[in-house]
């Protein structure tokens, strides 16, 4: 039986940006007027990629006490902590779980700065420590 998907998809991970940013409750009113600025989608289509980000387990939700028609959501997951599952799915999926053959693939096609490849750098030295 395949695990179940608990990443954020596409669409999910520009509504989770939002939260990220703003790092406060949001209703999802406040979430599409946002995306407005960036995507074109519905209203209907944002409440239905919240309502599975709260089944994935990335996002929560309270119902205002003044109005039982507004939910308030919270992030449940760090940005960070999304970006390691998808990296970790990444691998798995397309490189048989090889982070190396992963970074490899994306590096050799990458047109990196020095301080890009410094950052780099110091990344490999912090796994060896």
């Amino acid at each position: 039986m395949a695990k179940r998907e608990t990443a954020p998809s596409e669409s999910e991970w520009q509504i989770m940006e939002i939260l990220w940013k703003r790092n406060a409750p949001m209703t999802s009113l406040e979430v599409i007027q946002e995306l407005r600025q960036h995507t074109v989608m519905t209203p209907r289509m944002v409440r239905v990629l919240m309502n599975r980000l709260c089944q994935k387990g990335l996002l929560s939700y309270v119902i205002d006490e003044h109005d039982a028609r507004v939910y308030i959501y919270s992030v449940l997951k760090t940005k960070e902590e999304c970006l390691a599952e998808k990296s970790r799915r990444f691998a798995d999926s397309y490189f048989a779980g090889s982070f190396a053959s992963a970074a490899a693939a994306l590096l050799r096609n990458a047109d990196l700065t020095e301080g890009q490849m410094k950052e780099l750098e110091e990344i490999l030295e912090k796994r060896r420590n």
